[in-house]
């Protein structure tokens, strides 16, 4: 009896942090999201200052494009993974 309300409770707790985690994550998925609209918007423009500086400014920001969206990717495909699987 006792083992059975401790495994509930520890189940019900578990779960609950998995939720939290769960809401997070999608929190997280949606504020990168944005965030990469906003860059694409950015280097979609022309870039009138020719300066290495500024290209070399410019190739870093695409690349962080790049990882913001390789790091959406990957959370949403695990999320989607794990409701396919449960």
């Amino acid at each position: 009896m006792i083992y059975s309300v401790l495994a509930s409770y520890f189940c019900i707790k578990f779960a609950l942090t998995v939720l939290r985690v769960q809401d997070s994550l999608e929190e997280a998925i949606q504020t990168i999201d944005e965030k990469y609209a906003n860059v694409s918007e950015i280097l979609s423009r022309p870039l009138f200052y020719d300066s290495p500086e500024v290209r070399k400014v410019l190739i870093e920001i695409s690349s962080t494009r790049d990882a913001l969206h390789q790091v959406a990717h990957d959370l949403s495909a695990k999320l989607e993974n794990e409701e396919t699987e449960g």
